[in-house]
């Protein structure tokens, strides 16, 4: 896929940071994570937190090596796709328990997801 330019470096360094620091989370602090699995996903909602942790760990990396970073793009931008049904999860379900505040804070996360791809895309174009 070749590689990025000089405007990509940072954003992409910044995001994959972010990736593998989530991804650290999901596998050494597994339990949260678990309940915000959509019930309708094949498999133990584990496998999936486990799986998701993998995925963010790899496309940081990805994201972090000038080789890579367009490729890590791309994956970065389906991996925010593909999860945005379990942060959907979350809003619903502090919803649904009243807690009120998590409710809004889950809100306010769920649209900034589109600048997060937005940028994952950017950095596959180079």
């Amino acid at each position: 896929m070749g590689t990025s330019t000089s405007r990509t470096i940072l954003p992409a360094n910044a995001l994959g940071g972010a990736l593998i620091g989530m991804g650290i989370l999901h596998v050494a602090k597994p339990k949260p994570f678990d309940a915000i699995i959509p019930r309708r996903l094949p498999g133990s909602p584990r496998f999936w937190t486990t799986s998701s942790g993998v995925a963010e760990l790899a496309v940081g990396g990805l994201l972090m090596t000038a080789p890579t970073r367009r490729l890590g793009g791309a994956l970065a931008a389906g991996l925010f796709v593909a999860v945005w049904p379990a942060n959907f999860v979350m809003t619903l379900k502090a919803h649904r328990a009243g807690r009120r505040r998590q409710f809004w804070i889950t809100v306010a996360r769920l649209p900034l997801q589109v600048p997060l791809i937005a940028l994952a895309c950017r950095i596959a174009r180079g």
